[in-house]
């Protein structure tokens, strides 16, 4: 081993490294600060500051910086100093009091603070909270909805999918089927105001409906081609054809592997007959309330945002033509989707929530 200075051993509590983990894996802090909390982390794992330096991408020294940062003043020494300028006003104990108090307790009568009742609340003016809330991050007016699945096989389940995903089986084409149902056919009831130099288009909000279709999509996990088709109804009839229809644009030679959600229509007597009667199809489904491990939801998004949320259609028979051309002009320049998340690191995340709302009244 190469010698040098000894470097101070870096133990972290519980609390501490629940914070560091949070930060290091934050999607909306600066990636500076999540850099710097993967610095401390790997440090306590004993790695050292060369190693760690390859990892960020940083040079040693600031590793070394960072590191004796946060030795000397724990998780605030991992922010950025204040500019020069005026001395703080605002004790480092004040700022802890603001962060537990709105992460902790509840207003009166509400169910969120707002930065005018806080800073009522502990004596701060409503800038100051507004600065300290954006340095951390806390966002009290937002919400992100999740429900978690109750599947007894849901570790099993999540580590087959993935494995599709990340290692696909050799002479096989992987498809990830759904279908979107009540795409309605909205006609606005005014022109459309187009977009102009200084102000965006204005559509009116009131419509009229014209009935709704169902698109059916299998997406090609390979090249990201889709194949898809609209139905007036999402039964098991309609998705009996289908899968007919993936039979007749699929290689004859190739075992298929469907990728579907734990609905109904998919677990039909009829279709589970169809599927035995064709031993090159193998099915796998997804954990209950897990549609987001299913690939094509992610293509449904698109088709939603660039061909039909902003459309006005007068029939459902210019909806399915304007969806039927949207999917002609995607085939045409597709690109699979990069999938990145393994099954442990998807498995830590669920650990996470289920540590972080256990002991609460639900």
């Amino acid at each position: 081993m190469p010698g040098g200075r000894p470097i101070p051993p870096l133990e972290l509590s519980g609390e501490v490294k629940k914070q560091l983990e949070t930060m290091a894996n934050s999607r909306s802090l600066p990636y500076a600060q999540v850099r710097r909390a993967q610095i401390i982390l790997m440090s306590a794992q004993g790695i050292t500051n060369t190693v760690i330096a390859q990892k960020v991408n940083l040079s040693i020294r600031m590793v070394g910086i960072w590191r004796q940062r946060f030795i000397d003043q724990g998780l605030m020494g991992l922010y950025d100093q204040p500019k020069p300028g005026a001395p703080r006003s605002i004790s480092d104990e004040q700022v802890a009091q603001l962060i537990k108090k709105t992460l902790k307790k509840k207003p009166k009568g509400s169910t969120h603070w707002s930065c005018r009742s806080i800073a009522k609340e502990t004596n701060l003016s409503k800038s100051t909270v507004q600065r300290i809330w954006n340095a951390f991050n806390i966002q009290p007016h937002r919400q992100k909805h999740f429900t978690l699945s109750t599947d007894p096989y849901f570790v099993e389940k999540v580590r087959d999918i993935v494995g599709l995903y990340l290692n696909p089986p050799d002479k096989a084409m992987v498809l990830c089927v759904d279908e979107k149902s009540q795409i309605q056919a909205l006609d606005r009831t005014q022109p459309v105001l187009p977009i102009g130099l200084g102000y965006v288009e204005g559509i009116t909000h009131q419509y009229q409906r014209h009935g709704t279709l169902t698109l059916f999509a299998a997406l090609d996990l390979a090249t990201g081609e889709v194949i898809a088709q609209c139905k007036k109804r999402h039964r098991h009839q309609e998705f009996l054809q289908f899968l007919k229809h993936i039979e007749a644009n699929v290689p004859k030679k190739l075992e298929i592997h469907l990728v579907v959600d734990n609905y109904a229509t998919h677990k039909h007597a009829k279709i589970r007959n169809w599927l035995a009667a064709r031993p090159r199809y193998h099915i796998h489904y997804t954990p209950t309330y897990s549609s987001w491990l299913n690939q094509v939801e992610t293509w449904f998004n698109i088709i939603t945002q660039k061909a039909i949320r902003r459309g006005s259609f007068r029939s459902t028979k210019q909806l399915r033509e304007k969806i039927d051309e949207f999917v002609k002009n995607y085939n045409k320049k597709t690109r699979p989707f990069i999938w990145t998340a393994t099954a442990d690191s998807i498995l830590a995340k669920v650990k996470r929530v289920l540590e972080t709302i256990s002991g609460t009244q639900h």
